[in-house]
């Protein structure tokens, strides 16, 4: 790995972090808006930097974010958050060519593995007075949350980023664009 390439995930691991946690109240629990996803889909343009700075910023983000917002140190959410986005941010790299598929499925992949175990600490929302089982409640809002966040707002920064005229500005900072 090159100077860059660490710069990079370092910067991306430090905006994830300072996003969860400064927005601690809608970045946890289980009725959430993670504004730090938004960052997700840029690792179809940005690659490893960004699968790397997602993953270590989310480890740090849930450690001291959880401390802020529950008193505590959570290590199954520091472990199990950051491997969904280790792999939600490794499937969005692979489908690269098709954008927004990559943003719908790690979306599903966040919210699967995050609802999975989050109902454990945190209570279940109530959706609709639906009888279903607290995991199963969490894995759906967080899913939908994920969606909002990831395949809606992350996808359009994506796009936004993928103008020609930003790709050109990118590069010419020697980074390295995969798209």
């Amino acid at each position: 790995m090159d100077v860059k390439t660490i710069s990079l995930s370092t910067v991306f691991a430090s905006i994830y972090a300072a996003l969860v946690i400064f927005l601690a109240p809608i970045s946890l629990g289980a009725v959430q808006l993670r504004i730090a996803d938004c960052l997700l889909p840029l690792s179809a343009l940005f690659g490893w930097p960004m699968i790397i700075g997602a993953t270590l910023g989310c480890s740090v983000g849930n450690a001291v974010g959880g401390i802020v917002a529950f008193g505590s140190l959570n290590l199954l959410d520091v472990a199990f958050g950051s491997l969904a986005n280790f792999l939600a941010t490794l499937v969005i790299f692979k489908l690269k060519k098709k954008k927004i598929l990559g943003c719908i499925f790690a979306s599903i992949i966040i919210g699967a593995i995050v609802g999975g175990y989050l109902w454990i600490f945190v209570p279940a929302p109530e959706i609709f007075n639906l009888a279903l089982q607290p995991w199963v409640l969490m894995i759906i809002c967080l899913t939908l949350s994920s969606l909002i966040a990831i395949a809606i707002f992350g996808y359009i920064l994506l796009l936004a980023l993928c103008q020609p005229s930003i790709i050109k500005l990118i590069k010419s900072y020697g980074l390295k664009v995969y798209l």
